[in-house]
């Protein structure tokens, strides 16, 4: 392996338009964002986090034993920027959110930034390609920015564990601290090569994405015909709920038909799934179980 990851860094570089001393690859987004948490938190600095989003942050506060410090998304689900100005805590932003698809705008994003000049703020944008506003432009202005990307998701690397942690170069300089003292070696060299090449294959990049972005937007219309209410997704899943039949039966009825969608014990969304988007093909197989099923 090489630890430098030399080669990677400035095909990054190149793409984001910073400098490599900007970037850190790391074994996963996941592994980034548990370094970041073990740079930048401790007991007297807790973690802010919204009470839905990315389930790792509660579980890494726990097993780092940092303070969490949950934050309500709003009745519809959206984050409202000012619950997070003037917190003395690290905070972490799921943009576009999982598992709502909901996204802030950039300037929203830039707004808590503000808000919170002495404290690292996170933005985990996992789901960014498929309609969000990515935050890498802001980096050279806000200090306190720290912007985490994966190659799972729109670039389809899920199975190589390869994300980028961007930020000012100093917080990177901290981060690749914890990264050497910790796992120097992260990053096999077939990742690094993978990695490099799928940075540079723009057009297949643009043709999948694009093709995600236009089935996401026929299932969701087919959905809500069949009644369900679909939140305004900025990834690569919808998050829906009907009235007809509550979340956890779907589920069941779903699996047993062979269709695999997601649902989340959590109170507030039980009533809720996500439903990833496949191929034309195999949203075609879900709306076929879901008639059946509601016909019940």
């Amino acid at each position: 392996s090489d630890p430098a990851c030399a080669d990677l860094l400035r095909a990054a570089a190149a793409h984001f338009g910073l400098q490599p001393d900007q970037i850190m690859p790391g074994n996963g987004s996941d592994e980034n964002l548990f370094f970041a948490l073990r740079a930048f938190c401790d007991e007297s600095h807790p973690l802010a986090y919204a009470d839905i989003t990315y389930g790792c942050y509660g579980v890494w506060c726990g097993l780092l034993h940092i303070p969490s410090d949950i934050v309500p998304l709003k009745e519809d689900f959206t984050l409202d920027p000012a619950d997070y100005y003037g917190r003395n805590e690290t905070i972490v932003i799921a943009n576009p959110n999982a598992p709502t698809g909901l996204a802030l705008p950039r300037g929203a994003i830039e707004g808590i930034l503000k808000a919170n000049p002495n404290n690292v703020v996170l933005v985990d944008e996992a789901y960014v390609d498929f309609g969000g506003e990515c935050c890498v432009p802001l980096i050279d202005q806000y200090e306190n920015l720290l912007v985490i990307q994966t190659f799972s998701k729109s670039r389809q690397l899920a199975g190589a564990r390869l994300g980028l942690a961007m930020g000012n170069a100093k917080l990177i300089a901290d981060l690749n601290r914890v990264k050497f003292s910790l796992n120097p070696y992260n990053i096999n060299r077939l990742t690094l090569k993978a990695g490099e090449a799928a940075l540079n294959d723009t057009a297949y990049f643009d043709k999948t994405r694009a093709a995600i972005i236009e089935t996401r937007a026929w299932t969701k219309q087919q959905l809500e015909a069949r009644g369900f209410t679909c939140l305004d997704s900025r990834s690569n899943f919808l998050f829906a709920s009907t009235e007809r039949k509550n979340g956890a039966e779907l589920y069941k009825k779903l699996k047993e038909k062979g269709v695999l969608v997601r649902h989340f014990d959590a109170p507030r969304i039980a009533n809720w799934l996500r439903v990833t988007i496949g191929t034309p093909e195999e949203m075609q197989a879900l709306l076929a179980a879901l008639d059946k099923i509601l016909e019940e």
